[in-house]
């Protein structure tokens, strides 16, 4: 079966094969021979936009709507269906309840999907998976740096459940980039210690390979306590990435949206590690 993907937005990890399309459809698709139609959306304030998606692709084939943002519950992992090839999804779900995530509301607790290739890890809570599994995925992630990839852990990694024999495991694959999260000031303590076991497992600052995430601007958080948490994950030993709080609509804080840009710039940041 031929299953056109329609995003209404381009992102890094948008699929680019022939039947993933960004918008409206064009003067040749209604030529293409698509049996479905599922259009993908990620963020809350894309709905509207996949809505009128709809109408227009409907036309063409049989369409359904559906993704994160709908609060479809994900199934077993399909490489290069909805994320470029590459990306890869290995669980679903976390055992944590954080207020601002929306990840347990739909997914549940943690589930062990079966394992397909890919080097750059979303999972939502991997460490919260079984020691069995975490192994499978790291020696799969070993073949794929064997065949010349750049490793990397952008969905996340909690530092509270960090063991000493991940971080040596993480340290074998040399990971272009994994991140953590530094987003509430019960966050401190665990990243710091997660900090020394990277860097006792060989990990280095100079390399920049650990990141971690930093929520901002969300109901009670001042610029002085945002400020805080991005220069104590320098301070861990990790280079922080803000990430601009939103509700359901979508709504941007100008200010904020200032304090974020400052801190989502390599160069800037790297600037203020220095110092």
């Amino acid at each position: 079966m031929r299953i056109a993907r329609v995003f209404p937005r381009r992102t890094k990890s948008t699929p680019v094969d022939d039947l993933a399309f960004i918008g409206s459809p064009d003067l040749f698709s209604g030529n293409l021979e698509i049996d479905k139609i599922h259009i993908s959306v990620v963020f809350t304030w894309d709905i509207p936009e996949a809505e009128q998606l709809y109408k227009e692709w409907s036309q063409i084939a049989p369409t359904e709507i559906g993704g994160v943002a709908i609060g479809t519950k994900g199934g077993d992992f399909v490489p290069g269906m909805y994320l470029k090839k590459g990306y890869v999804i290995t669980s679903r779900g976390c055992r944590n309840r954080c207020w601002f995530c929306s990840v347990w509301k739909r997914e549940g607790d943690i589930r062990e999907l079966p394992i397909t290739e890919g080097f750059n890890v979303l999972d939502d809570n991997l460490l919260s998976c079984s020691d069995s599994h975490i192994k499978n995925v790291f020696t799969m992630l070993t073949e794929q740096k064997k065949k010349g990839h750049r490793i990397e852990f952008t969905g996340g990694l909690e530092a509270l459940i960090l063991k000493q024999w991940h971080a040596e495991e993480l340290k074998k694959l040399n990971p272009a980039q994994l991140f953590f999260a530094y987003d509430t000031p019960s966050d401190r303590e665990p990243l710091f210690e997660a900090g020394k076991l990277l860097f006792d497992a060989g990990f280095s600052k100079k390399s920049h390979a650990l990141r971690a995430y930093v929520l901002i601007g969300y109901p009670g958080d001042t610029f002085e306590k945002a400020e805080i948490r991005l220069y104590e994950c320098i301070k861990a030993g990790f280079m922080p990435m803000a990430m601009l709080y939103r509700d359901e609509s979508g709504a941007k804080n100008k200010e904020w949206g200032r304090l974020q840009r400052e801190w989502a710039r390599p160069a800037i940041i790297y600037s203020k590690m220095k110092n």
